[in-house]
């Protein structure tokens, strides 16, 4: 099954943040997922990058390089206008922010079943895209089966 990667996935597996638990989290589960089809829509990256630069004060040369890194090692997949005008559409049916929107349209269009996201509405599905809390407590029971965890 092929998994797109939300911005936070990202910024706690790169140790941004203070919560030492959903770095460690986020690092394994990204190691554990590997054998999988990562995806990280442009959005993600360039979110990404924001916070390397601001919460990780990386200078933006060395936050460039860690972005480029992580993009090598998975499938970066951009929006078109036509995956904008779904994403904006998605937004005002939904109710969701445009930029989440976006990033669940680019999931769908490049053909991922779960997107891992800490902000978004865990469960949520839309065209095919399960959203799925990985620093939940319990795992939706998509990403508990692709870690063989039980549900």
């Amino acid at each position: 099954m092929k998994l797109a990667l939300d911005t936070n996935v990202l910024g706690y597996a790169a140790g941004i943040g203070d919560d030492g638990a959903k770095r460690r989290r986020a690092g394994r589960l990204i190691k554990t997922l590997a054998d999988h089809s990562l995806v990280i829509p442009t959005q993600v990256a360039g979110e990404f990058y924001n916070i390397l630069t601001r919460k990780g004060g990386h200078p933006p040369k060395i936050a460039r390089k860690i972005v480029l890194d992580w993009s090598a090692g998975v499938g970066l997949t951009a929006a078109s206008a036509a995956t904008m005008d779904a994403a904006l559409e998605a937004a005002a049916f939904f109710n969701l922010q445009i930029w989440d929107a976006l990033i669940l349209t680019v999931a769908a269009e490049a053909g991922c079943g779960l997107l891992l996201s800490e902000d978004m509405q865990d469960g949520f599905v839309y065209r095919g895209v399960t959203v799925a809390n990985p620093f939940a407590e319990t795992l939706h029971p998509l990403l508990a089966s692709l870690l063989e965890i039980p549900s």
